[in-house]
Parts: structure tokens; sequence; C-alpha cells
């Protein structure tokens, strides 16, 4: 089935907001007592209107190009953490929003917790147990950017369901 002309550009318009908002959260500083490398996650906000939206292909679509990106942009440990944290979380948030009726709060932390457990799975076959230190303050930061991003999202999707509808099917 070949998907339709406003599908691929509302797509498109998410992996275009992905990149953004990746390159973005590169730009602030490092957040104080967190562990090196560790973000806000505002990129999932794309990947979670497209699962919301658009299903669950096109979310692994966008999960599978920010993490090409993250590979050209911040070298190849950085595109394994971010291809298995977002294949993982991506997977996660699109059951929770087809399987249940969990708030954006609910989706946004599991996402988070899922993807950050994916990247210290990855961290750990990729380098040392010391990963594992980081445990503690993923856990904590995974619940707090995933209320951030679920709140973020809830605001902004009305405003991103009508442009899907003004690009068409």
């Amino acid at each position: 089935m070949k998907p339709s002309p406003g599908r691929v550009a509302f797509t498109g318009l998410l992996a275009a907001l992905a990149i953004a908002l990746s390159f973005l959260e590169g730009l602030l500083p490092p957040l104080p007592l967190l562990p090196p490398g560790a973000k806000l996650g505002l990129s999932n906000l794309a990947t979670m209107c497209a699962a919301q939206c658009l299903g669950l292909p096109s979310a692994l679509f966008l999960a599978v190009f920010k993490g090409l990106f993250a590979l050209f942009t911040r070298g190849g440990m950085a595109g394994i953490l971010s291809l298995s944290g977002g294949m993982c979380s991506t997977v996660v948030l699109w059951l929770l929003l087809q399987k249940t009726k969990a708030s954006w709060g609910v989706v946004g932390v599991c996402g988070a917790l899922t993807h950050n457990a994916a990247q210290l799975c990855a961290a750990y076959l990729l380098t040392s147990t010391s990963v594992l230190f980081y445990v503690p303050f993923l856990l904590l930061f995974g619940v707090l950017t995933g209320l951030l991003t679920g709140l973020v999202l809830k605001l902004t999707l009305k405003p991103l369901e009508r442009l899907q509808k003004y690009l068409g099917p």
C-alpha cells in the first residue's frame, strides 16, 4: 500500500522537528548532578506524536532516523545508544497508546525509562559494568523528563493533529 502524500509530508515534518530538537538539546549545557550525555529527550516528542497519529512503522522510522542523526553527528557509540533506546521505547510507547488509556505523563515516563534501560543494556554490553552506577540517576531523571515530554506533547498534540489534517490523509 502506497502512503499518501500528506502522510509522507507529516512524517517528514516530524523528522525535521526531531532533528531540530535534538540539535537544540545538544546546545544546552550539561545539567548538574546528571551522568554525562543525559538529555531531556525533547526529540522523543516527534516519535511520540508519530506513534499516536501515524502508527508504529512511522514512529520506528523516526527512531531510526534520529539514531542515524546521532551516529553521523556524535559518533558510533551515540548512534548505537540512540538506536537501542529509540527502538525499544517506541515500541513501548505505541503499545501503551494502543492497548491502554494511560495519560501522556505515564506514556512519557514509560518511554523515558525504557529508553534509559535499553541504552544502559547497550552500554553494558559495549563497555563495562561501571555503567550500572548510572541506574539511580537515570531512574529519577527518566521519571522527570518523561513527565516533561508527556506534558509538552499533551499541550502540542492538538496543533500537530490539525497540521496533519491540513496536509491530508
